[in-house]
């Protein structure tokens, strides 16, 4: 098998046969991102990602869950999208969900009949990197598309029987646009009514031009009790249906968890006791991406 460059996935792909059907992301131009900028984005012709296939087969055998990747592997066209899960339900007969990324432009291009058809061959789960429900934030992190978009694509997964979930960045507005940040961010959420929704904490890669904009005075990083603050904003004006909520990222200072609505009065008293001091915050050395 030929993996080019470093790997990125989900957390909760951790233990999934990762299929490389995609190198880098089309859109590569987020400014807080690095994740590619090593690699000239192209789709992998069906032969390789076959041959790939077929080598995890020989090797690891069956597989439970499979992750199609990179970036925005839902790029691919929906024919040979097809094509794949056809292959990977032959050779991995007993894969129970498949799972990729889907940028909200490639999930725009497909209709609502493509998709449909993609779940019905396996695709189980989607990721969506919303980042920021603030027109204002996404224009300024240069994410390519407005809340509007955002919200059309992620209804659009929804809509289409697939899991979604969802990531959003805490700390993405700095000390000037927090409030905004969370509330914008609550309201796209309720808009999409998605699956899961993830919460990472920002953190600065020195090779991006948002590590320019601190440089420069520019952006201000919030600290870890104010990324607390933002936090409690942006879960007190979640409304949700049922929807699993994680910020227990290694980026996040602390540990959050639940199901929303039912857990969160939980999630906000914790949150407080946080901010009051009651639980200490992972020291910056033991953040990661």
């Amino acid at each position: 098998m030929l993996y080019e460059g470093t790997v990125y996935r989900p957390p909760s792909e951790a233990y999934s046969l990762i299929v490389q059907i995609t190198v880098g992301c089309a859109h590569n131009k987020c400014t807080f991102c690095n994740m590619y900028k090593d690699k000239k984005f192209r789709i992998k012709s069906l032969e390789e990602v076959f041959r790939d296939l077929q080598y995890m087969k020989d090797h690891y055998g069956n597989a439970e869950r499979i992750f199609l990747c990179d970036g925005d592997a839902l790029v691919v066209k929906t024919e040979d999208l097809k094509k794949i899960l056809l292959k990977i339900q032959d050779l991995f007969p007993y894969c129970e969900r498949v799972g990729i990324y889907g940028a909200p432009r490639d999930i725009l291009r497909k209709s609502l009949k493509e998709l449909k058809e993609l779940k019905e061959l396996g695709l189980g789960i989607v990721y969506l990197g919303v980042e920021s429900g603030s027109d204002k934030i996404l224009k300024y992190i240069n994410k390519g598309v407005t809340a509007e978009e955002m919200v059309k694509a992620g209804r659009k997964i929804k809509d289409s029987g697939i899991k979604l979930s969802t990531t959003l960045i805490s700390g993405l507005g700095s000390k000037e646009n927090w409030k905004e940040h969370a509330i914008k961010s609550a309201q796209i959420i309720n808009n999409i009514d998605p699956d899961y929704v993830g919460l990472l904490t920002l953190m600065v890669e020195k090779d991006t031009k948002l590590y320019e904009e601190i440089q420069n005075k520019n952006f201000k990083l919030l600290t870890p009790k104010e990324i607390m603050l933002e936090t409690r904003l942006f879960i007190e004006n979640i409304k949700v249906t049922n929807c699993i909520f994680r910020s227990n990222h290694a980026s996040n200072y602390v540990p959050l968890g639940g199901t929303l609505p039912k857990d969160k009065n939980l999630i906000l008293n914790t949150i407080d006791e946080c901010v009051k001091g009651k639980y200490r915050f992972k020291d910056e050395e033991f953040r990661a991406l």
